[in-house]
């Protein structure tokens, strides 16, 4: 697949050949459904725990006598309705990971590419800015009409000043090519790939 490379100004740059076992593999909504699922299960942090009566350290000797205190009867001080006794009731601990087949994870990734390439994807040869101020970027934002939610995704690491010049911009986001991931790729209108973001997201899968 033949896309066309631009700059960052939007001035034309040629042309790059793009894998197709990468970027024009056919989208499937259940395995993107099962990533994505995946990816924001993986997130959740673990459900934490109270403490039930089992779990307070608390002596269980009955504290008072059974009749003649004109207050009512007790044992354990480690009862729900005492300061410091055991919750009733309390929540259960709760792990909310999943795993997932890597094959998966992989078709997933090269499936929500694909989608941006049909609809989305921007090539550009690089991020470096001769100008690295919010106030320029948006200009160039501007007049390669990239409105809405764009994500921006660089090679190794991403370029400094861009990465600066964009941290103000709102509904930017931008990362290195190894966290690209199915989840930011899809909730992006705009989907901006550097030359070197291609390579490596390319060498990924063929590595």
């Amino acid at each position: 697949m033949k896309v066309k490379v631009q700059k960052i100004d939007g001035k034309a740059s040629g042309d790059i050949e793009l894998n197709d076992d990468v970027f024009g593999v056919e989208p499937r909504a259940d395995i993107l459904h099962r990533v994505v699922t995946w990816q924001l299960e993986n997130r959740r942090g673990t459900a934490r725990p109270t403490r039930e009566r089992s779990d307070v350290a608390r002596t269980g000797k009955k504290f008072g006598r059974q009749k003649g205190s004109g207050g009512a009867r007790h044992g354990d001080r480690g009862a729900p309705i005492f300061i410091g006794g055991g919750k009733a009731h309390g929540a259960r601990k709760r792990d909310f990971e999943q795993s997932l087949n890597k094959k998966i994870r992989a078709l997933g990734l090269k499936m929500a590419l694909s989608s941006k390439a049909k609809d989305g994807l921007v090539v550009v040869d690089s991020l470096e800015l001769k100008d690295a101020k919010t106030k320029a970027l948006k200009g160039h934002f501007d007049k390669n009409g990239w409105a809405g939610k764009v994500l921006i995704i660089d090679g190794e690491s991403v370029n400094d000043g861009f990465k600066k010049a964009a941290g103000n911009l709102p509904g930017v986001n931008v990362l290195p090519a190894m966290g690209a991931n199915v989840y930011d790729i899809l909730k992006h209108d705009t989907l901006v790939l550097t030359k070197d973001a291609v390579e490596k997201l390319e060498g990924r899968f063929n590595g």
